[in-house]
């Protein structure tokens, strides 16, 4: 599908509903009564979570040099999302709110965590796997972990009942910080040191597909959150030299295989109906990485930037049944949404006594309806740089970068952010600064200086 095509307004959706209601309506009946005779069970769950790709990395999303037609298959036969957003830049904060449903200052992970780093998610946080748990479900985690790597921050300690991956970024091995090699973990043990990394997408795989298939009888959670296409890249001989994109190519192409793989399985299993595959990836792309980072085609910048480019990101909803194919979803989301949409299809509901900053969007993976606007916030460290509220953006801050700048934004109409409409739309300039004050004062203050 060519870029252009997929970044109309999100009455694309309503139209295409439109032009097949008929249709749509009867497969969508006939899924649902299908649906509670033939699998009283709660929905499984494989949610695949890359490191560092770029918006347009993969086939269905404008890549013309990558090839992946098993990620393609998926957004065929389900729904792509053009407005998904990673809620933080870089890794450990975006884990943490896709983990918790929580923007990543209120559990208090604000910045990328390392092996020297004391820190982590805490026992006070509920995790996706700990609802889904609750609810009677296998689940596991197979890949990189980057929210603590001490014992008592790890997987296995937060809702998981089985762990096999890296514990943070495969580049954290520096002799010059005095770094250890990269550990694998199985569970709260290293079993390889340093990891051997060229076959690991591979064995990540591998371990997936294990795992759906001891758990066949009853629902199960699979998040696989991939090691790459995060620098140093590595692939094993078999995928060596495939793709016209080079390395960076032949990374991609071999996560890819590692879908197909799994969705083999669902169906060889018979499981693809009960089963909601999703893939997505943390943050933008490391353009500075040139030929080993990937494109953020047309959106502007990439990783830990405000800009669309650090966090707007391919995602992809496949659910046979559930979700009329070819489906295109233009309304805002983000991985945020997780935590409340999954508890909501497991049949409970997100926690009650906290904030949580992402909403239940069913609706929108089920392409049954649209939902309202709601302001998403782009922020830095305890820095709010920037929101989205519709079709409108608004850059403030990036003290970072040391700029103090206002930039407004029409996403719709310029989803590169080239022109700056704030001398003339001052109105939503002073509107969405006001959702920002009000947005601030629900966050917990900044950790005081040492």
């Amino acid at each position: 599908m060519p870029i252009e095509n997929s970044l109309r307004p999100r009455m694309l959706r309503r139209e295409f509903l439109k032009r097949s209601a008929a249709s749509v309506a009867a497969v969508t009946l006939l899924g649902d009564e299908a649906f509670a005779a033939s699998a009283p069970r709660r929905p499984s769950f494989v949610l695949i979570n890359c490191d560092d790709l770029g918006y347009s990395d993969v086939g269905c999303y404008g890549s013309e040099l990558i090839a992946t037609p098993n990620i393609d298959a998926l957004a065929q036969t389900g729904v792509k999302f053009t407005d998904f957003y990673a809620a933080a830049a870089v890794c450990t904060p975006s884990r943490a709110c896709l983990m918790t449903g929580r923007y990543f200052v209120r559990p208090g992970l604000p910045r990328v965590l390392f092996p020297r780093d004391k820190v982590g998610i805490t026992d006070k946080e509920i995790t996706v796997a700990q609802i889904l748990k609750r609810q009677g479900y296998a689940t596991a985690c197979i890949g990189k972990w980057h929210l603590g790597h001490l014992p008592r921050f790890l997987p296995t300690r937060h809702g998981f009942d089985y762990y096999y991956g890296i514990p943070y970024s495969n580049d954290m091995d520096k002799k010059q910080r005095n770094e250890p090699p990269t550990p694998l973990m199985r569970n709260e043990k290293i079993i390889e040191q340093p990891a051997v990394q060229e076959t690991l997408t591979e064995r990540y795989t591998e371990e997936a597909v294990n795992f759906i298939e001891q758990n066949k009888d009853h629902p199960f959670f699979v998040y696989l959150p991939h090691t790459m296409p995060h620098v140093p890249l590595h692939v094993s001989e078999r995928f060596k030299g495939r793709s016209k994109r080079g390395l960076y190519g032949d990374v991609v192409e071999t996560i890819d295989w590692g879908v197909g793989e799994i969705v083999k399985t669902l169906k060889d299993l018979g499981l693809q109906r009960d089963t909601l595959v999703m893939f997505t990836s943390d943050n933008g792309p490391w353009l500075q990485q040139k030929d080993h980072g990937g494109s953020a085609g047309p959106l502007r910048a990439g990783k830990a930037t405000a800009y669309e480019g650090g966090h707007r990101e391919p995602f992809i909803a496949n659910w046979p049944g559930r979700i009329p194919a070819g489906s295109i979803c233009a309304d805002p989301a983000s991985n945020l949404d997780i935590l409340p949409t999954l508890a909501s299809l497991a049949g409970t509901k997100a926690p009650t006594d906290r904030i949580i900053d992402g909403r239940d969007i069913t609706p929108l993976l089920l392409c049954k309806d649209d939902m309202d606007d709601y302001p998403f916030f782009y922020m830095r460290n305890w820095d709010v740089c920037a929101v989205r509220y519709g079709k409108w953006k608004l850059h403030v801050r990036d003290r970072e970068q040391q700029l103090e700048a206002i930039e407004l934004y029409d996403l719709r109409a310029d989803i590169g952010e080239t022109t700056n409409l704030a001398g003339r739309y001052p109105k939503m300039v002073d509107k969405l600064k006001a959702m920002i004050a009000e947005f601030c004062k629900t966050l917990p203050p900044p950790p005081k200086a040492e």
